[in-house]
């Protein structure tokens, strides 16, 4: 499967999009919104542009998209204002695959210089946006062209699943499960890791090249606490989306076969992976690396399994459609939020996030 081609959040603004449902990242970013002011205060003081450079890569769609580019806006406008530099003009950059659905944010532009607006009097600075899509394993942009780059939960997917996950006969060697689990053999999770370490290093040497000197990168993505790759975080979620497929095969709606040749590529690095990687690539200085949980919500009537079930479908819809077919995916998101709250009743699912914020020496 070409991930580029087919992997995309649920577009638009229907019930199971991305755009209604992605309620829990955006609990996750409010969390650690304090590290991306802070960093963008210190850049700012330290290179004080006359033309600032902001990319967003794994923009998604819906409005966490432009709620992060609005605090960003805000806060270099307020340090500008405190040491008198107004001159400053923003290049925003949006980058996700080249199925995003993009058109959702150019709709939703014009509210949003609306929203700007409402604060200053004076008008305000010259803002460029457009989109960029392309995988951001790779270059996107010409050297030495951003100042601060952005990605909140996009560095946890993988380029590709890792092709080390078949057999030299294209034999599925991960049969009954979609990620790492208990029962993989070893060969599964060095399989992920090394994809991992590939793609990792990859996108650490394209946005050096891509950044000022001095420039700044904060990036949130999934992650997990230690060198085992299960526990009762990331990985428990996908082993209840195993558990989700084995009821549609016990049922007869999906064929053994077709659910054994299915894996995401997904990977919960851990401290230490993400430390290894980037002493190597050497250009990036690690400014800082917090680990952080989110507390478990209900919102209404929803159960805790109902929230956590429409926001994997929002993510992993396309991906499913495109190997099964949409007719099983309202059975299968039951199946899996019924799963998940009985696990919750025995025990909490404490999946954990890193956010880490980069300089460019």
């Amino acid at each position: 499967m070409d991930v580029e081609k087919a992997f995309h959040m649920t577009g638009g603004v229907g019930k199971t999009s991305y755009a209604k449902n992605s309620s829990l990242q955006k609990k996750a970013s409010d969390k650690v919104k304090h590290i991306i002011i802070q960093t963008v205060e210190e850049l700012y003081l330290a290179t004080t542009p006359k033309s600032i450079g902001i990319a967003d890569l794994g923009c998604s769609s819906g409005p966490n998209t432009l709620s992060i580019i609005k605090d960003i806006f805000q806060t270099i406008q307020g340090i500008s204002h405190k040491i008198m530099h107004h001159s400053t003009e923003f290049r925003v950059y949006f980058n996700d695959l080249p199925t995003n659905d993009f058109n959702s944010i150019f709709k939703a532009l014009p509210e949003f210089h609306k929203l700007l607006r409402q604060d200053r009097k004076n008008g305000l600075p010259s803002i460029f946006m457009g989109g960029y899509p392309g995988s951001f394993y790779g270059r996107l942009f010409p050297n030495s062209y951003l100042h601060f780059v952005h990605s909140s939960y996009s560095l946890h997917w993988l380029s590709r699943v890792p092709p080390a996950l078949f057999d030299d006969h294209e034999r599925p060697l991960n049969k009954g499960c979609v990620y790492i689990s208990e029962s993989s053999p070893s060969v599964v999770s060095q399989a992920y890791s090394h994809q991992f370490q590939e793609d990792f290093s990859l996108f650490l040497r394209s946005r050096s090249e891509e950044l000022v000197v001095g420039g700044r990168m904060v990036l949130i993505f999934l992650g997990r606490r230690g060198p085992e790759h299960v526990d009762r975080g990331n990985s428990f979620f996908w082993e209840i989306l195993s558990r989700s497929f084995a009821i549609l095969v016990s049922q007869g709606e999906i064929e053994q076969d077709v659910f054994d040749s299915y894996d995401v590529h997904f990977y919960a690095p851990s401290r230490e992976e993400i430390e290894d990687e980037i002493r190597k690539e050497g250009s990036l200085k690690l400014e800082r690396l917090e680990m952080f949980e989110m507390d478990k919500s209900e919102h209404g009537s929803e159960s805790h399994g109902t929230q956590v079930a429409v926001a994997v479908r929002a993510i992993q819809e396309s991906m499913i459609s495109h190997h099964f077919g949409e007719r099983i995916l309202d059975s299968l998101f039951e199946n899996y939020a019924r799963l998940v709250d009985e696990e919750m009743a025995k025990e909490d699912i404490r999946p954990i996030s890193f956010v880490l914020v980069l300089r460019k020496i």
